[in-house]
């Protein structure tokens, strides 16, 4: 798959394409309904998948201070994009100028001039161009004037998480805000990730007899609420069950909040320096402080315990699943 970043990376020989425009932050199921759908059309009209996105997130330059927090980082969107079959991504540096693009311009810039949309596949209520005055129905209505159609995709899934409100990126800051992994993984159709470089910490695990990579996560990155949780920990390209914790560490009077992942029955790694992954599978119990240091190591070796038998859980439905699928497709 193809990476650009600004409009001058496109090739100046690129054809045709079907396009699809949004922040697309996590590439949840809902996301993956209009992408998918983009995919199977251009396949059908034998031209490339397109799929433009924005960095930083247009709400962080509309209204500054106000970035939300993001579900994946540019690369894992990418990667999530090709594991869906598109053969593109565009991310367009979103800046003060570019946010003044009337619709017309933005679509004449992007699509026509650069992208050659064949056509445009969005959900119901994508917006662009300044103060989001462009919609679908102006989408369509241009459409007949640069020769490219329009293809409305309903993107609202909906479950058990939430309570039953329709997946967005919205719903699924809420719940990985709340500790509601599980809900979360529901609409992502993944568990949580969250990205980072392990640097040097307190060391406090290690004396304790858990070391722990201590997480530097990327700017604006959602982080599950303060408590322990059971998942893996991607490492160097393998993936270990992981004890997680999240917060402040109260025990020792921590003011700093903090992801670090203990590698269960794993002894000698080094990580440090190495950019990590941590998927957040289950939660386990919220943060507390303790009588003593003795009672917070009882305590950390059932957490590891109920991790360890967590993890293996979900590996083995995991592993159900796939051999399932695999079956039944023939």
């Amino acid at each position: 798959m193809q990476r650009w970043r600004g409009l001058e990376d496109i090739p100046q020989d690129w054809g045709r394409s079907v396009v699809t425009i949004g922040s697309y932050d996590g590439v949840h199921r809902g996301h993956q309904l209009i992408v998918r759908h983009a995919v199977d059309r251009a396949r059908q009209l034998g031209v490339p998948c397109v799929v433009v996105t924005f960095d930083p997130h247009p709400s962080e330059v509309v209204r500054p201070g106000s970035h939300p927090p993001l579900l994946a980082p540019q690369p894992r969107r990418a990667e999530l994009m090709a594991e869906l079959g598109v053969d593109a991504v565009l991310v367009l540096p979103f800046t003060k100028e570019f946010s003044k693009l009337s619709p017309a311009e933005f679509l004449v810039k992007v699509l026509v001039d650069k992208l050659h949309a064949k056509a445009v596949v969005e959900g119901p209520n994508f917006r662009f161009g300044h103060r989001a005055a462009g919609d679908v129905e102006f989408l369509k209505a241009q459409g007949g004037t640069y020769d490219f159609e329009v293809e409305v995709v309903d993107l609202y899934v909906s479950g058990d998480a939430g309570g039953g409100q329709p997946f967005s990126s919205t719903l699924t800051r809420r719940l990985i805000a709340e500790g509601d992994v599980d809900g979360a993984r529901e609409i992502l159709g993944r568990p949580h990730r969250v990205e980072g470089v392990v640097v040097r910490g307190a060391q406090r695990g290690r004396e304790l007899g858990f070391p722990t990579a201590n997480v530097e996560t990327l700017p604006h990155t959602a982080i599950p609420a303060d408590g322990v949780y059971a998942g893996w920990l991607h490492a160097a390209g393998e993936a270990m069950p992981a004890a997680i914790s999240v917060g402040t560490n109260p025990q020792f009077d921590g003011t700093e909040r903090t992801v670090e992942a203990y590698a269960i029955d794993r002894v000698g790694l080094d990580l440090y320096g190495l950019h990590v992954a941590v998927d957040f599978l289950a939660f386990v119990r919220g943060q507390a402080k303790f009588d003593s240091v003795e009672a917070l190591l009882e305590q950390m070796a059932v957490d590891v315990s109920r991790c360890r038998e967590l993890v293996a859980a979900d590996a083995t439905q995991t592993a159900d699943a796939t051999d399932a699928a695999e079956t039944a497709g023939g």
